[in-house]
């Protein structure tokens, strides 16, 4: 059976109807107050952050010239020359072994600290909440490389106060020397890390608490099943700030350097890039900044992706 076919009345009506709305455009209110507060930012973030990367590549496709043993250096373009040199570097990669075995330790364990000490503070049960959290912070207080050198005197067994543990256990030597200045750094970034973790607490609704405690749950239990879930987010954030942070680890390496020969000049990937710009060979050491950096944004957003993933399961 044919359809019907249109009336003139229903063709009228079909051409009175009147076309879809089109979406409204939304009218930005003040927007020079807006650059007013975005310009400087970005000004600050081309100049110090945006150009300093892209100057490193520069100089990472460079290489150095002479016309002939004695003659004048000359920086001429030389492609992926100095990354082939990169990857070929032994020392540069058994470094980044070094830091990434480092992390593995350090870092949950720093953060499992920091945790525990957000904990405590939060908790009703803790006295003397002031006290504990200024002694908890004030390690941070404390610039890394005055800490270095105070925890460099303390392992030395002529120089420590403690020369009966130093006498008999060699903090300095080269199985121990990563794990001492671990100890190091676990010192200083505990407090920082839990102060991260403690605004993320304080920002919980009580009523939450005041609901868990009506339904007979103490405070390990709120502190297990509300607090951390709510607080994953701080905790992930701590977790990315210190795997960059371990990559970066040249301070106390540099200083520990005066206290043991362990530590030498390749001992971690942030204290070969200072060794080898010091040479000079400042193309080489973009190129191993540059690697590092891609290394570095790696393995931070591969951990914010596993961690996202844990948290829709």
């Amino acid at each position: 059976m044919s359809a019907p076919a249109l009336t003139a009345a229903d063709a009228r009506s079909a051409g009175s109807r009147s076309p879809a709305p089109r979406p409204r455009k939304i009218k930005v209110a003040h927007p020079r107050a807006i650059a007013i507060f975005i310009v400087p930012f970005a000004i600050l973030f081309t100049l110090f952050y945006l150009v300093p990367i892209g100057y490193a590549i520069y100089q990472s496709l460079l290489v150095v010239e002479r016309d002939g043993t004695f003659g004048k250096a000359t920086e001429v373009f030389g492609g992926l020359t100095q990354y082939i040199l990169v990857f070929q570097n032994g020392p540069f990669w058994e470094s980044i072994t070094r830091v990434l075995a480092f992390g593995v330790v350090q870092v949950p364990v720093m953060l499992g600290l920091a945790l525990l000490f957000a904990l405590l503070l939060d908790s009703p049960l803790l006295r003397g909440k002031r006290f504990f959290r200024l002694a908890f912070f004030v390690p941070y207080a404390v610039p890394g490389v005055i800490a270095a050198i105070m925890w460099g005197f303390l392992y030395s067994p002529n120089l420590s106060p403690f020369t009966a543990l130093t006498s008999n256990v060699s903090f300095l030597s080269a199985d121990l020397v990563l794990w001492a200045i671990a100890n190091v750094v676990t010192w200083v970034y505990v407090g920082y890390n839990m102060l991260i973790i403690y605004s993320a607490l304080l920002a919980i609704p009580t009523e939450i608490y005041e609901a868990a405690r009506l339904d007979g749950a103490g405070q390990l239990r709120i502190a297990w099943s509300i607090k951390i879930p709510l607080i994953m987010p701080a905790i992930v954030l701590t977790g990315i700030f210190s795997i960059i942070g371990t990559l970066q680890l040249l301070a106390e390496p540099q200083v520990f350097r005066s206290f043991s020969s362990a530590v030498t000049s390749t001992f971690t990937p942030n204290l070969m890039v200072y060794s080898t710009s010091s040479i000079p060979n400042v193309n080489l050491a973009a190129a191993f900044s540059v690697v590092l950096a891609l290394a570095t944004f790696v393995l931070s957003f591969s951990f914010l992706k596993f961690t996202q993933r844990k948290e829709g399961k």
